[in-house]
């Protein structure tokens, strides 16, 4: 009798520790599958990041910079480039936006910070000089660069991009453009590899950027 009640001790014991066990796996196998790719791309998309199934090549415009460069050299150095359309004359979008990449930008990662360029490519380019556009940027944030050209090859960037905007009235005083408040990401390769769409997310893309980066 004696004999009996042990090994139903030993029999309990075990049991509970083998509960304990495959709870502990199946605890693990929980946070790897939450963990996993589905999580991490539902986590993009709250960030309101769309990554292309593939990436497309941008064309080649003869479009200069605030650093008195041409874009297609810059656009290849290795580095990862968030692309807004905008203008210094834009009464909404434009300032909330690059109010919002500054926060971003100020509180990612130092060494993150230093492998992502933000670039506004004007879409008024009758008054956005490339003088016009670095104090305009210098106000938010002095590493942002500017890009001015032809209205043509803004529009064969922008529409390569699918970022189209209307171009303004330039006849008309105090004219507006409509544009959009969407983001392009180009990678290190020089090819764009999505979109971040606008309202920015602020607090999730400073979560996702670096590890969209990775």
């Amino acid at each position: 009798m004696i004999k009996a009640q042990g090994n139903n001790r030993l029999q309990m014991v075990v049991l509970g520790v083998s509960a304990v066990l495959l709870l502990t796996l199946l605890g693990l196998l929980g946070r790897q599958w939450l963990s996993g790719p589905d999580a991490r791309q539902q986590a993009q998309r709250e960030a309101g990041i769309v990554l292309l199934s593939e990436s497309r090549a941008l064309p080649v415009v003869p479009l200069r910079s605030t650093a008195d460069t041409d874009f297609a050299a810059t656009a290849l150095a290795g580095r990862w480039q968030l692309v807004f359309f905008g203008y210094t004359y834009c009464p909404d979008i434009c300032p909330t936006t690059l109010a919002e990449l500054r926060r971003i930008h100020s509180a990612l990662p130092p060494a993150v910070r230093d492998r992502l360029q933000v670039w506004m490519v004007t879409v008024d380019p009758d008054r956005d000089t490339r003088e016009q556009l670095r104090a305009y940027l210098d106000f938010f944030e002095p590493s942002f660069q500017g890009l001015t050209g032809e209205l043509a090859d803004i529009q064969a960037l922008s529409q390569a991009l699918s970022i189209p905007f209307i171009p303004g009235d330039t006849g008309k005083p105090g004219y507006t453009v409509d544009h959009s408040g969407n983001l392009a990401i180009i990678g290190p390769d020089g090819r764009q590899s999505g979109f971040i769409r606008a309202p920015l997310q602020v607090d999730a893309l400073i979560e996702q950027l670096p590890l969209l980066m990775e």
